[in-house]
């Protein structure tokens, strides 16, 4: 069975922020790591289990070739994989915890 992905709004912003500020290191910077993080959460679709439950039920997956990860949760019953968070690792990774 496969997953459906949604997004929080602060994850979505999350994403946003980081492009920006890629783009503004290097042009095109920040499409490459749209690109690679928007690839790496559509896997969840196939295997939400993959990555370790670090934090109650928050799963983290990190971003190849980037400083972020990706902070998520399961519904196992109706298969649905909730972004919560899209954080780089030098950052609180508890951050998420205020957005609940």
């Amino acid at each position: 069975m496969k997953y459906k992905i949604k997004i929080d709004e602060e994850a979505l912003s999350d994403i946003q922020m980081a492009t920006d500020w890629y783009n503004e290191q290097l042009q095109g910077l920040g499409s490459r790591f749209q690109k690679q993080t928007k690839l790496q959460i559509n896997s969840l679709k196939i295997d939400a289990e993959i990555y370790t439950n670090r934090y109650a039920d928050v799963h983290c997956m990190l971003i190849n070739k980037f400083p972020f990860m990706v902070h998520y949760t399961i519904d196992n019953i109706n298969y649905n994989v909730q972004i919560i968070a899209v954080l780089h690792t030098s950052r609180n990774p508890k951050i998420w915890e205020e957005r609940k």
